[in-house]
């Protein structure tokens, strides 16, 4: 959500900056919007100064005797009330719709964002590890031997449709290994508070951590109103809705592993084959929540302890940050983290690790008191995959491949598989 002060007082620069993301001038619609709802708030204010008015006169005009006088006065405190309940009911109109105008508007990019139009205009700002060399031709995950037995996709479809998957055995071993190894670096080591988050919302929370009004289609809704999570970002990020936090509790960080549901509405014919673009997948997220001073190096923070996941899993990736015309809706600033996928000899992304200022804060209400006794100021928010679990599980089984169909796995899971560290071309852990 955008503060309207800031627009009132330099419409110039906000449309600009929405210009960045190749978005259309909408301070003009926007101020006019606001100026008949001042109007609106104004007019009420003044008839209810006459209205009070008018209602001591008539109390004299009685006591006087005056009936006339008496009637006169008692017929303009009625017609003063009926024009100021018009108005306050034209006003809260007028404020809803300017309130949702406000909804629909991204948030504008960091002045450090490249501009650009799509991800071809992203910028690299850090490269990791050895891409792999194969003496044979690698495989994409669900084609390698030893794992094509335990991911089943036509049975998932039997059951559900088409972009889920159906694991079992070794694989499914392996995928739960990943989620809690990363899960435990991120709290024995990182400082993140271990939160297991419901994953049905209300329309509140989604609402507050931009998902509504305008990505609803991106999402899937129940027949009793509640929102399966896209990511557990939204009931992370949303405890902190509606509170005044003492600035001695911030930051607060937090990371939850949990089931994320996504329709992928538009991404039609995009990764159909394999598990890399699912309805219903997995991730470990990260959400900080801190003082806006803070912020830009609590995004840093948050980045590197996605990449060090990576690193410790010994798979090479890139970091990218996300043009103007690539960033998501609530983002100011975006990292995206790519890992290698020798299946399809492509750097694909495995985490976004997204600032958002306090665009988030706004919609949701959630404050903090100043240390120094000042008004309450918006918090910054901020989310990132910590990593994506299904995604992680495409690159270790990639990376790990051998011509014989087996996968030699990280060591870093070694403890979470009973010291096994090798798939076998025959789907067994040894």
């Amino acid at each position: 959500m955008h503060d309207i002060r800031a627009i009132r007082e330099n419409p110039t620069a906000f449309d600009a900056a929405l210009a960045r993301r190749g978005d259309a001038p909408v301070s003009s619609d926007i101020l006019a919007l606001d100026e008949a709802r001042r109007a609106k708030i104004a007019a009420a204010e003044t008839a209810q100064a006459e209205q009070n008015k008018a209602s001591k006169l008539v109390g004299a005009a009685k006591a006087k005797g005056d009936e006339a006088e008496f009637e006169r006065l008692r017929a303009l405190v009625s017609d003063k009330k009926a024009e100021v309940a018009a108005m306050q009911a034209q006003a809260k109109t007028l404020d809803a719709e300017l309130t949702d105008m406000l909804a629909r508007i991204a948030n504008l990019p960091a002045d450090d964002v490249p501009d650009g139009a799509d991800e071809s205009d992203n910028v690299e700002v850090n490269r990791w590890g050895d891409v792999p060399g194969f003496d044979f031709t690698p495989k994409e995950h669900y084609e390698i031997a030893g794992v094509a037995p335990s991911m089943d996709f036509d049975t998932a479809a039997k059951i559900s449709g088409a972009r889920f998957v159906l694991l079992s055995g070794a694989v499914a071993r392996i995928h739960r290994a990943l989620a809690q190894f990363m899960l435990d670096t991120h709290v024995d080591e990182n400082g993140l508070t271990e939160t297991n988050p419901p994953v049905l919302v209300r329309d509140e929370a989604m609402y507050g951590t931009d998902k509504l009004p305008k990505f609803g289609e991106d999402s899937y809704r129940t027949t009793n109103g509640w929102w399966l999570v896209p990511t557990s970002e939204v009931p992370l990020t949303y405890i902190a809705a509606d509170h005044v936090i003492e600035e001695s509790y911030l930051p607060r960080r937090y990371a939850a592993h949990t089931l994320c549901f996504r329709s992928e509405a538009g991404s039609a014919g995009r990764d159909t084959s394999g598990m890399l673009r699912q309805h219903q997948f997995e991730k470990v997220e990260m959400v900080s929540v801190t003082h806006p001073d803070h912020s830009d190096d609590e995004q840093k923070r948050m980045l590197r302890c996605a990449e060090d996941i990576l690193e410790r899993l010994g798979i090479a990736y890139r970091t990218v940050i996300l043009c103007t015309g690539d960033m998501g809706f609530g983002a100011r600033r975006t990292y995206d983290i790519e890992a290698w996928l020798p299946g399809q000899n492509a750097y694909r992304e495995i985490s976004s690790v997204s600032t958002t200022g306090d665009f988030q804060a706004r919609r949701m209400n959630a404050r903090f008191k100043p240390a120094d006794g000042g008004k309450p100021q918006f918090v910054h928010t901020l989310n990132g995959s910590g990593l994506a679990v299904g995604r992680c599980l495409i690159a270790v089984l990639e990376n790990g491949q051998k011509a014989d169909g087996s996968v030699l796995l990280p060591d870093v899971l070694a403890p979470y598989l009973g010291g096994k560290t090798l798939l076998s071309a025959d789907g067994a852990l040894i």
